[in-house]
């Protein structure tokens, strides 16, 4: 980002070994944002490559998505934060995307970027099929009309703080909706483009048994 560019925006990146991708993550960072990678116990390196990069580099504990996203949220410093895998599968050029709802006037609370896949392989169907699940069961237990539970996504750093969220496993993304809407907040969906991560399967859609663990993390959050 160049000097003259004041952030604005604070962008959370949970990492684990993700070294591969994230020099192409955070050369795409737009004007105005700023990365904070969150690392969950990387031994590739990612930590001190993000650093080398220019991003701020939090060390999360205890092992856990929930416990990196969350470690971010505290370490971030802008009053729109927002969320994004750091496995290069969604363009964090597209950020303006879930952030200008909450700019706009239509007392939007949480933005949830919808997954769009650009290619066949990018979403592989066992994925498709659990996020359909969840989504599906999350509309009927709190009336939020979202299909799609995708990583990128923005909302106020206070209302979140407010939130007291709990969960440190894949369940916190869930938990993020769910209390949002118990609390009245608005949710909203917008398009991003996803496509596959770069380097190897992703630790939740890459297998049948990612994508079940991350489920079961979530159908326990909705079970509370």
């Amino acid at each position: 980002m160049p000097p003259s560019v004041r952030h604005v925006i604070d962008v959370v990146l949970p990492c684990l070994n993700e070294a591969e991708a994230l020099p192409w993550v955070l050369g795409r960072m737009p004007d105005g944002y700023r990365a904070i990678v969150a690392d969950n116990g990387s031994t590739d390196g990612s930590a001190e490559l993000a650093a080398d990069l220019g991003a701020v580099v939090v060390h999360a504990r205890p092992a856990g998505f929930g416990a990196a996203a969350h470690a971010g949220l505290l370490a971030a410093e802008s009053d729109l934060v927002c969320f994004l895998d750091a496995d290069g599968s969604l363009d964090p050029a597209q950020l303006p995307r879930v952030t200008a709802p909450l700019l706009g006037a239509g007392g939007v609370d949480l933005v949830l970027g919808r997954r769009r896949p650009t290619t066949p392989g990018a979403f592989p169907l066992h994925a498709r099929w659990g996020n359909a699940a969840i989504a599906w069961r999350l509309r009927r237990a709190v009336g939020v009309p979202v299909r799609d539970l995708g990583p990128m996504r923005a909302a106020r750093r206070p209302m979140l703080l407010e939130l007291r969220l709990r969960d440190r496993r894949f369940g916190y993304p869930l938990e993020m909706v769910i209390r949002a809407a118990r609390a009245g907040r608005r949710v909203v969906e917008v398009d991003v483009d996803y496509a596959p991560r770069a380097g190897g399967r992703s630790k939740v859609t890459g297998s049948v048994r990612g994508t079940a663990r991350a489920v079961r993390d979530m159908a326990r959050v909705l079970a509370q």
